[in-house]
């Protein structure tokens, strides 16, 4: 099932709320997503596959059509089809389809069934507004279901899945009993790294920002820390500065966050090293879009994990008493030698700029 739309029409909070975990990263920054993430969710006897992918848009650079693509492949490899649209004030003056969301719909092949989620419905004053909306979209074209939702409150998402499961052709399972994902955990160090750098930055800064797992060590003893040493590609050095921070600051605090949030996925402690460094137009670049994973995917095997012995992420927890390591800042005369223009801190332990959202 692949959950299709424009960028900010919350389909990772969607996916998060369905899972019951906060799996897929979010922020306001439009075009947060890049790639195309599948959790694994049992609701009503059924094995969904949600696929959240890339807002489609109006691509700028081969990373956002490479984004598009992505979304794309993913209308056509799934058995159902959850348009995700968001609704608000407008709504009421305007209940038509927005053109975005049609050309989307019309990509969509005409024999795949199609599940229309309206989401935010919580910003508007009356749900009234929403009789003349789903009317209108039903002109458009025949629909499996229309669903308003709150993906934010978790308010109708277990309908959105009872629909889900009722039009999913039958099938065997595909996935063990506790999985969650597809992707390895490396994949969600990358991600987690840059989470963080969204939320605290504005402008070109998020857009610029990718984010390259240079070494990923998991120790078979679970008590071991996991060792993580990552490389945040930006594409000017101004940008590289803002990263950095004054002393190294607003760094830190983006290791200390993204730690914290690979802690609790993993249930293990992790020793995580940044390093900033400037990769000039980076986005337009087919080199290294493949390097960082946007042309290729960043997984290196088909199933996600925690540690060699499970092979899968499964949602596991911290012990209450367990203590993380202090986090520190790099000595650089230990520290592996970086490039000339890049930036070091140890934390011990959807994008294209100026797009419409």
């Amino acid at each position: 099932m692949a959950l299709v739309g424009r960028s900010n029409v919350g389909k990772s909070t969607l996916l998060n709320a369905a899972l019951e975990l906060p799996l897929a990263i979010v922020s306001p920054t439009p075009q947060t997503t890049r790639d195309s993430l599948l959790g694994i969710v049992r609701h009503a006897g059924a094995e969904i596959g949600l696929c959240d992918t890339p807002g489609l848009h109006r691509a700028k650079s081969a990373l956002g059509r490479s984004m598009n693509r992505s979304a794309r492949d993913a209308i056509h490899a799934a058995d159902v089809v959850v348009l995700v649209t968001s609704v608000g004030p407008l709504t009421a003056k305007s209940p038509t389809p927005l053109d975005g969301d049609l050309r989307i719909l019309a990509d969509v092949p005409p024999d795949k069934p199609v599940v229309l989620v309206l989401n935010k419905v919580d910003r508007l004053r009356s749900k009234v507004a929403l009789l003349p909306l789903c009317e209108a979209w039903s002109r458009v074209r025949p629909l499996a279901a229309v669903v308003p939702i709150s993906a934010l409150r978790a308010d109708g998402v277990t309908r959105v899945l009872d629909e889900v499961a009722r039009i999913l052709p039958e099938g065997p399972r595909r996935f063990d009993a506790d999985e969650l994902t597809d992707r390895p955990l490396r994949y969600f160090a990358a991600e987690y790294v840059r989470e963080p750098i969204l939320t605290a930055t504005r402008e070109e800064v998020p857009h610029a920002v990718a984010v390259a797992i240079d070494r990923f060590d998991e120790p078979i003893d679970p008590n071991e820390p996991l060792r993580i040493l990552a490389t945040i590609h930006v594409e000017r050095d101004g940008q590289k500065r803002i990263l950095v921070g004054s002393g190294g600051e607003m760094l830190k605090r983006i290791g200390t966050a993204a730690r914290q949030r690979l802690e609790a996925l993993c249930g293990r402690h992790v020793y995580l090293e940044l390093w900033v460094h400037v990769t000039p137009s980076w986005r337009e670049r087919p080199a290294e879009l493949a390097a960082l994973g946007y042309e290729t995917g960043r997984s290196v095997s088909p199933r996600a994990h925690v540690a060699p012995t499970t092979g899968r992420v499964v949602g596991t927890e911290l012990e209450d008493d367990a203590e993380p390591p202090e986090d520190v800042v790099a000595d650089e005369s230990e520290a592996p030698e970086p490039l000339d223009e890049d930036a070091s801190l140890v934390d011990d332990v959807e994008d294209d700029a100026g797009e419409d959202s």
